[in-house]
């Protein structure tokens, strides 16, 4: 006894250091979906710019989405002259001590939206035993498949992540998928493991271009790093967006085993040599076999004691340089790919920073969802951030970001950057300052022209090709004025403002040209003005109308600060004029609506204002919204409770305008609800519609007047957040993330006119308004809401959280650094600071 009394201090010492290291080894946890709600989840795994992979609510990998393309349901396979062909897959050996070894691909039930096909069931791998649970825990961009079986001496928590620090672009770019495969013994006996990861070489189709190859896959041994790695066949083009590199490597410990290939086999044959290889001891034995499409394999054997656990580690990593334009004709080339020489450097150069990188991603993502937002609107602003990472974005070599609007499964959707749907994200701004600033530069310093005209669909390659559309959006172009105003602020950098102000002064003088949209220039806008309806509208209506004055506002704050007065001053009367005009005009008592006036000729419209000039009806223009209550009808005054440029006009005007939209466009159940175009919501879910027309509706409404689509309802949500009518919002953006539960749709791919569509990324919007959270690096001033919590707060450089608490403040920066000159919360008071410099990892107690 006074020996097991000596050492109860390190008995103490090692339960802490376990707990300890059980903590840092823990991803944070946001939302949980039970087995029920797994089958539509596919979490992208991949850096900004790069391509994606996506883990499953299964644990399955599929979407493999790196080769420059969308390929929604993409699973490459081995193509072997099996009758079923396999995808890519990772499994589990398992040897208990006198008992028969098994083996199971490290998957849950395959789901139900697999109905049987000519062969079958559809499934990928659906034959292969596998565990009988799944569940799925996430928080954005971590994802983990807890995998459990009664009958199994194990657990199995597959994890999938990749870098995500704000502030951080280029770690947040990686062209990697991390995955962590954490086995827990749960018998009381030692047992013996070994993971596989089993992936075809697919170099040179990528889903829908191409064809398979007979590629080379060579295993390579290098610091520390064990790996497949996958090149291409000479045959393919090496400017083909097909052509280039990726690997699959592990640092783990354990006896390391491979395949380059798999043994040729009919009828399922090539599967059951490599299951007969594999369970014998759970080694693999190398192949030599030249097929298309040849599998790769890599495995880790070890050893369990009683209740330990491992986490075993395996990296994919891509390179693939080569990405057409828009139209598929010129090769832009990938900027990511242009920073190492291939895949294997790829991993050389990063899986060695991985745990760094971890914990600075964890940093960010435990400091965000500990906030003290509503649940819903922390998963609706990090859920959507995974859009940001998709093949929606994508970065050339020259240094430009460009993006869609959505993407389709195999292809993009709405090319040239969008203006008029981009308008809408507030996430990229506020968590990676310089590619928002990077793509107002395109916007200004090369979409727009002398005349000020800004192309809404923005033309690749930048340099030469932005402003070859030639046609422009009212409310595209507004909004890009705005958000130039709001990058400034964010930055504090003036060069970034006087690099394109003559651009910006320019862009808003073009709404004074003859024959264009505000030609008489009163601060309202008459003339055709085209917009994310993809229609014209013809006369005054409050979506063009807030955008305007909006850009009005903004472009007043930055000539007053340039000294430019005489144009601050025009900005400012057509302003008042503008918005007392709205208040009288537009405003019904209940709402705004639009004053159809029809342009009565082709010849009164400029051009460039006009996207399909046979859909004209000179003297009764169609696709109008008339007196529609629209649901979006408040974005540009959204947008300026965003950058604090208080009312665009009369407050109580913008409350019962809100609950108009509530009033009106709200359908607890839409299962009688006539919708004569595409369904994004249906059945006996909740949603806002578009528009409703409780007085007169035009024959012919604007064509989407029917629909629902869930970047307009975040925005009717941020407005009402911003009035005060918390409830009414949070409700409304629940709506739509109930919509995304897991079972019906995925919860990482809100869609409009395509997957992980754009607009969905207004999200971010609830957490500045929950916040009250307005940063100008200008002033260098900090403002949150006074209401008691903690909330993570972001400017695209630097973050942390604040902690208000009665009249004080704890402010900590947790990456970047912080200069103040004034601190405030809202109802409160201001402190002045004088140029208070808070840097990484400090903390400030300010009491007012």
């Amino acid at each position: 006894m006074k020996n097991l009394k000596s050492s109860y201090p390190l008995i103490i010492l090692l339960f802490v250091f376990v707990q300890i290291k059980a903590q840092q080894n823990t991803w944070p946890i946001l939302k949980t979906y039970d087995q029920n709600h797994t089958d539509r989840i596919a979490m992208p795994i991949g850096g900004i710019g790069t391509g994606t992979i996506s883990l499953t609510g299964r644990g399955a990998l599929e979407d493999w989405e790196i080769m420059s393309r969308p390929a929604k349901g993409y699973n490459p396979k081995y193509a072997g002259v099996e009758v079923i062909n396999r995808a890519p897959f990772f499994s589990i050996y398992i040897k208990e001590e006198d008992k028969k070894a098994q083996a199971l691909i490290l998957e849950g039930p395959v789901p139900i939206k697999y109905d049987e096909g000519y062969y079958g069931s559809k499934a990928p791998n659906h034959g292969l035993p596998r565990f009988a649970e799944a569940m799925f825990q996430t928080a954005y961009p971590f994802g983990q498949v807890l995998l459990r079986d009664k009958d199994l001496p194990v657990e199995v928590t597959v994890g999938a992540f990749n870098p995500l620090i704000p502030g951080n672009t280029e770690d947040s770019s990686l062209p990697i998928a991390v995955l962590s495969y954490k086995v827990k013994n749960t018998s009381s006996k030692p047992i013996t493991i070994s993971l596989a990861g089993n992936i075809p070489n697919f170099i040179g189709f990528d889903g829908k271009e191409g064809k398979p190859y007979v590629n080379k896959t060579t295993y390579k041994e290098e610091n520390g790093l064990k790996g497949v790695h996958y090149t291409a066949s000479e045959e393919i083009d090496k400017e083909s967006a097909q052509w280039g590199s990726f690997s699959l490597a592990t640092n783990s410990q354990g006896e390391t085993s491979y395949r380059t290939a798999w043994e040729p086999g009919e009828w399922g044959n090539s599967t059951l040599e490599f299951w007969d290889d594999y369970t014998d001891d759970g080694l693999l034995e190398e192949r030599i076999s030249e097929q298309k499409n040849n599998m790769g394999s890599l495995a880790i054997k070890t050893t369990l004691a009683p209740n330990e656990e491992k986490d075993l580690r395996f990296f994919i990593t891509w390179h693939f340089p080569n990405r057409l334009d828009f139209q598929n004709k010129i090769n832009i080339g990938n900027y990511y790919a242009a920073q190492f020489k291939d895949s294997w450097d790829v991993a050389q150069k990063n899986i060695s920073r991985i745990p760094e990188l971890e914990k600075q991603t964890k940093t960010f993502v435990d400091a965000f969802i500990k906030s003290d937002f509503p649940e819903v609107v922390k998963e609706a602003a990090l859920f959507n951030l995974a859009h940001f990472r998709t093949q929606l974005l994508f970065k050339s070599k020259s240094g430009f970001y460009s993006g869609w609007e959505g993407i389709k499964d195999n292809d993009g959707s709405g090319a040239g950057t969008c203006t008029h749907v981009w308008n809408y994200e507030q996430t990229i701004p506020f968590l990676f300052g310089d590619v928002a600033q990077n793509m107002r530069d395109t916007e200004f310093g090369y979409a727009t022209d002398a005349n000020g005209m800004m192309a809404y669909r923005i033309h690749v390659p930048i340099e030469s090709k932005a402003q070859e559309f030639g046609l422009a959006a009212a409310d595209g172009q507004m909004g890009a004025i705005m958000k130039y105003y709001r990058e400034w602020q964010l930055s504090g950098d003036d060069t970034f403002l006087k690099k394109n102000w003559q651009h910006v002064k320019k862009a808003l003088e073009f709404c004074w040209i003859p024959k264009g949209w505000d030609a008489n220039k009163d601060g309202v806008m008459e003339g055709s003005q085209h917009n994310t309806m993809d229609v014209e509208y013809f006369g005054p209506n409050p979506q063009m109308g807030f955008w305007y004055l909006g850009a009005l506002r903004a472009s007043e704050e930055m000539a007053n600060y340039l000294g430019d007065k005489t144009f601050a001053k025009t900005c400012r009367g057509l302003y008042e004029n503008g918005s007392k005009w709205i208040d009288e005009n537009l405003f019904n008592g209940e709402y705004y609506i639009q004053k159809i006036v029809p342009p009565m000729s082709i010849d009164n419209i400029a051009n460039g204002l006009i996207r399909v000039k046979r859909r004209l009806v000179a003297d009764d223009p169609q696709y109008q919204l008339g007196e529609g209550v629209l649901v979006d009808q408040l974005v540009g005054q959204v947008m300026a409770h965003i950058l604090d440029l208080g009312y665009l006009a009369k407050k109580e005007n913008i409350k019962k305008t809100n609950e108009s939209i509530l009033k009106y466009n709200y359908r607890d159940n839409l299962m009688k609800h006539p919708n004569f175009m595409r369904s994004y919501a249906y059945g006996d879910e909740s949603a806002l519609l578009m528009a409703d027309y409780p007085k007169e509706r035009p024959k012919q409404p604007f064509p989407y007047y029917t629909e629902v689509m869930t970047g307009f309802e975040h925005t009717a949500a941020v407005s009402m957040l911003y009035e005060g009518q918390v409830a009414e919002g949070l409700r409304t953006i629940q709506d739509v993330r109930n919509r995304y539960d897991g079972k019906k749709r995925n919860p990482y791919n809100e869609a409009e006119f395509g997957h992980h569509y754009a607009r969905s990324m207004m999200a971010w919007g609830g957490v500045l308004a929950s916040s009250g959270f307005h940063y100008s690096g200008v002033e260098k001033s900090m403002r949150f809401t006074s209401k008691p919590g903690t909330y993570f707060w972001s400017n695209g450089f630097s973050w942390g959280t604040c902690e208000v608490k009665n009249k004080e403040a704890i402010l900590k920066v947790l990456f970047g650094k912080l200069e103040l000159n004034s601190f405030s919360l809202e109802g409160v008071g201001k402190k002045k600071l004088n140029g208070k410099n808070i840097v990484e990892g400090k903390e400030l107690t300010i009491k007012l």
